[in-house]
């Protein structure tokens, strides 16, 4: 997983710039926001506004409706998102998921005290391989706690 930088707003507005022309824009720059900076910072919300001639609150309502944007930097040095959908439900993962969140002794947005910051997911499209999770954005299927530690160290390495 590569570090993200820290927010710098003429590093934003580049980027946003870079993709205001596709159709449907909104998303896209959201998304390479948050590749870029670990997060969506508060000051990108006017400047998507402006270079798409939205509200504010349009970009608001896209960043805050979309489990998987940040709004602030990850505390951990690694995150797992752990899916929540029915699929995984179905396949166990209320139970395991309460194991693996007492292994790492935090709960759902926490870190661990080793640095993994661990969030719900609702849905990896995984289904079929269900539990799923994603390790610093890496997908981890039939998951378990053991593989998940294993995934986690491998991280670490």
């Amino acid at each position: 997983m590569v570090s993200p930088e820290p927010w710098n707003a003429t590093r934003a507005a580049a980027i946003v710039a870079g993709l205001q022309s596709l159709e449907g824009a909104t998303l896209p720059i959201l998304h390479a926001l948050q590749e870029a900076f670990g997060y969506v910072d508060a000051q990108a919300v006017p400047m998507i506004a402006d270079a798409l001639n939205l509200s504010r609150a349009e970009v608001h309502g896209c960043l805050t409706f979309y489990h998987d944007f940040r709004r602030e930097p990850p505390a951990g040095r690694h995150h797992v998102k752990l899916c929540r959908a029915e699929a995984c439900q179905a396949m166990g993962s209320d139970r395991l998921h309460g194991e693996i969140l007492s292994r790492m002794g935090c709960d759902w947005h926490g870190t661990s005290a080793d640095g993994v910051t661990v969030e719900p997911v609702y849905c990896l499209g995984l289904c079929a391989n269900a539990p799923a999770a994603l390790v610093d954005d890496e997908p981890l299927a039939r998951l378990s706690a053991e593989s998940l530690d294993a995934a986690l160290k491998e991280a670490r390495a």
